[in-house]
């Protein structure tokens, strides 16, 4: 499989709640702004304890790049009708397998001292 293929099987693995037989290695990493996750039983028994969180969402897939060894998509993540999160992750490959995933999106309010003045 292309690296455009294996994406696709994630998240279609992801719709089908098939989270068990996602594509990735037992080395798998996953970083976003909650931190890492190192290995693949770590990262399953992770999405086991909170699949409320996990499962029963759809993807709107916006932007996408494959490359041969690695690729990046931008999607929203929908889940019923009051969640609504914009993602943008880089895909880093070993063979058919993911082996590493960087996730960005926002998770909470920006700090007063952050905010741009209108």
């Amino acid at each position: 499989m292309d690296t455009e293929e294996v994406v696709s099987d994630w998240f279609n693995k992801w719709e089908t709640g098939d989270f068990m037989n996602l594509p990735i290695t037992d080395e798998f990493e996953h970083t976003s702004p909650f931190g890492t996750i190192r290995g693949k039983d770590t990262y399953l028994e992770l999405v086991k304890k909170n699949k409320d969180k996990f499962l029963n969402q759809s993807f709107t897939l916006h932007d996408s790049f494959y490359g041969n060894y690695k690729a990046c998509v931008r999607y929203t993540a929908s889940q019923g009708k009051d969640f609504k999160l914009e993602v943008s992750e880089w895909y880093y490959f070993k063979g058919d397998l993911i082996d590493k995933i960087a996730a960005y999106y926002h998770i909470g309010e920006i700090r007063e001292e952050r905010k741009l003045k209108e």
